[in-house]
């Protein structure tokens, strides 16, 4: 009797598991989609059918959550630290690894800074670097737990409020430490210390003379230090955008335009244009060409990404065998200009060869005129039968900022040779005038000489594009009561870089676009090997996109991101072919100012 008790027991328990369990099924509709399921894959007759079960349910499966973020330190294309940070997930109840991303490192120290600079640019980066990675691994790890990837603007707010947060309790310890250090400090001697000046240099001693060009030039704006830690708010924000898209089985370019466009997705997308350095330069070299950065090519409207780039190459490959030492090649014969000054410029003085790649990815070389360069482009192009302003474009990166002798007030364009902000304006003009084909000039004057610009736009504003650089680091800082805080100018370059976030991206661009301003989406000195940049100048609708040379592992892996998503695009039907033309701001060209 006792047994039978305890059968009829365990019946009426299993009979209950039976029903709770059969009630747990049907509130989750199971039978019904399994019913579904069933009828919709019979007639397919799968060869992989529970494969294919699988696929049917996991439409129904929860939205993946962020469960854990990882950050670790590694080393940049030019072996500086940076940051790099994992997104795990929990996908179908499992921690699950979605994706990474790698910070590029941007310093703004410029070549010729001195050693201690150098030294101290090393050691803050370090130490920013080590307080992401703690950052990352601790703080955000734990305030992000149980979030979607997908929602990228409350990630981003976050993150923006912990890094305001970050930065007020820093000043608040600096300011502590200052009191304390100026209260235990003996009274000075009374005589001031040299002042420190942009790119190294020092102020001129007490009592020297102070020339009247010093005191004319706008002074340059307080140079604006890097947060500690804040590439963990850059980092953490990208991961997630890849994260989302990972988790949506959407690439990374297509969900940055559903969230610059409210999940509107766009009909068809424009790749934007490269802008693919060719030339350094090199400050440093003993030649004395300071000016000119990076000469980059553009490839005109009509060809393909892939084309475009093997146009480069081709003229590429020209010009390394018109650098060749003296002996191992003859003098190329240097192609006229419309004044017929090419070629006797060219054969007068051929550029120093130094047949070095920059970190740039680019072949370094050094000029002693401004027109050299140049010059040697027309050759280049010409000796294999191509065209500048025609079958190519040039433009020029000058970042006349790292240029400025503050002591005489003067741009050093040439070793020994100086020019005013007002005398810029005016070389520039005649240089344009002399070379039309080159249809853009960045950072040709500093952000702090704003009247300069405006004049270099009023002057030339209907021929090339005068791009501001320098004064658009900081993207997050771009935003001033819905405008954009900059020199006059045709448009800009944006850097994703240190505290920048996707949505702020989205936000300076959309400014951008209403004001008719271009977006030139660049990569930073310290290029890593992540390639999301491109996918973002493809999501973003960026009118150029500034890689760098093509070599380099981590700027050609760039470039063949860019061919793989013309190659989607085209395969989709999708891609939007360019509806302007490079001769609008040509010479050539139109007679309309971009310049806003």
């Amino acid at each position: 009797m006792e047994s039978g008790g305890r059968r009829q027991q365990e019946q009426q328990r299993l009979l209950g598991l039976r029903q709770e369990a059969a009630e747990y099924y049907r509130n989750h509709r199971v039978p019904q989609r399994m019913e579904e399921a069933l009828n919709a894959l019979f007639p397919q007759r799968p060869a992989d059918l529970y494969g294919e079960l699988a696929n049917y349910f996991s439409k129904f499966s929860k939205t993946p959550e962020i469960c854990k973020l990882v950050g670790r330190k590694v080393f940049d294309g030019v072996g500086q630290p940076t940051l790099e940070v994992e997104i795990y997930c929990t996908v179908k109840n499992h921690e699950k690894r979605i994706c990474s991303t790698v910070m590029s490192s941007h310093s703004q120290v410029p070549e010729k800074a001195l050693p201690e600079t150098t030294e101290a640019d090393e050691k803050g980066r370090n130490e920013s670097v080590n307080t992401a990675v703690e950052w990352v691994n601790e703080s955000l790890n734990t305030m992000l737990r149980d979030l979607k990837p997908t929602d990228q603007c409350k990630v981003d707010k976050m993150l923006g409020e912990y890094f305001t947060k970050k930065v007020k309790e820093r000043e608040e310890l600096q300011k502590e430490e200052a009191a304390e250090a100026e209260a235990t400090l003996a009274p000075a001697s009374g005589i001031p210390s040299a002042t420190a000046l942009p790119g190294g240099k020092k102020a001129t001693k007490s009592g020297r003379k102070e020339s009247v060009a010093e005191r004319t030039i706008p002074p340059a704006e307080p140079f604006e230090s890097v947060p500690c830690g804040s590439l963990a708010i850059g980092g953490t924000s990208l991961a997630i955008a890849k994260a989302a898209a990972t988790i949506s089985h959407i690439p990374l370019y297509l969900h940055i335009a559903l969230l610059k466009h409210h999940q509107d997705s766009p009909k068809e997308m424009a790749l934007p244009l490269p802008m693919i350095t060719l030339l350094n330069c090199e400050k440093n070299s003993p030649a004395k060409l300071k000016l000119m950065k990076e000469v980059m090519l553009i490839p005109p409207v009509q060809l393909s990404v892939k084309q475009g780039i093997e146009r480069v190459l081709d003229i590429q490959k020209e010009m390394m065998r018109l650098l060749e030492p003296p002996g191992k090649v003859s003098n190329p014969q240097v192609a006229d200009s419309k004044k017929g000054r090419a070629h006797n410029a060219g054969k007068k003085a051929q550029p120093q060869a130094l047949k070095r790649i920059s970190h740039l990815g680019c072949l370094i070389t050094g000029c002693d005129k401004l027109e050299q360069p140049l010059l040697l482009m027309q050759t280049a192009c010409n000796s294999i039968g191509l065209e500048l302003g025609t079958d190519m474009y040039l433009a020029i990166n000058c970042a006349a900022h790292e240029l400025m002798d503050y002591v005489k007030g003067k741009y050093e364009i040439l070793t020994g040779t100086f020019r005013s902000p007002d005398e810029m304006v005016d070389m520039y003009v005649e240089l344009i005038n002399e070379f039309p084909f080159v249809i853009a000039l960045i950072d040709p004057l500093r952000k702090e000489d704003r009247q300069q610009w405006s004049n270099i736009c009023c002057a030339l504003g209907s021929k090339c594009y005068l791009v501001a650089e320098d004064a658009a680091t900081y993207v997050s800082r771009l935003k001033t009561d819905q405008n954009i805080n900059l020199p006059t100018c045709s448009g800009v370059v944006l850097k994703y870089i240190n505290q920048t976030k996707v949505s702020d991206l989205i936000e300076v661009t959309g400014l951008l676009d209403g004001q008719r301003h271009i977006t030139i989406l660049g990569s930073p000195d310290g290029e890593s090997s992540d390639d999301s940049l491109v996918d973002l100048a493809v999501g973003l609708g960026a009118r150029f996109l500034k890689l760098g040379g093509l070599s380099r592992g981590e700027r050609v892996t760039k470039y063949n991101r860019l061919l793989a998503i013309e190659e989607e695009l085209a395969k989709n039907r999708t891609l939007q072919l360019i509806g302007w033309s490079l001769e609008a701001h040509s010479a050539k060209g139109t007679k309309q100012n971009p310049c806003i």
